[in-house]
């Protein structure tokens, strides 16, 4: 049984992803100077940042 189209090829890795993870939007607000460690510890309601091209 062959694989579908959709799936796409196996060395598409590079992709650049549209959405953050949680760690990389800590990181961006810290390059902003809009986070403090230890003072922002919630887990939801991050502030949105920009987007990265």
């Amino acid at each position: 049984m062959s694989r579908h189209p959709s799936y796409g090829k196996s060395g598409k890795g590079g992709k650049k992803r549209n959405v953050l993870k949680r760690f990389e939007r800590v990181d961006v607000l810290k390059e902003m100077g809009k986070w403090k460690d230890g003072e922002n510890k919630k887990v939801t309601g991050l502030p949105k940042t920009p987007v990265q091209k």
